[in-house]
């Protein structure tokens, strides 16, 4: 695996749990949990802006239906 720069896929510090991103240059965008960061998830950088693309265009929505802010 290259040498990552993982990001927090959140900005709020209190979070304990919470999904680490890093894009590896190599094509490949890598995917982690911060309490379980052995285990990591990897997809195509394409695959990963289709997914992006729709979770702006709410086709995630049904996901979080009933989770309160």
């Amino acid at each position: 695996m290259p040498e990552l720069n993982w990001i927090p896929a959140t900005d709020d510090e209190t979070m304990t749990e919470y999904l680490e991103v890093a894009f590896g240059g190599d094509g490949n965008v890598y995917i982690r949990e911060n309490i379980n960061p052995e285990t990591v998830v990897v997809t195509t950088e394409t695959k990963w802006e289709a997914f992006c693309l729709g979770v702006k265009a709410g086709e995630f929505d049904h996901f979080v239906e009933g989770i309160d802010d």
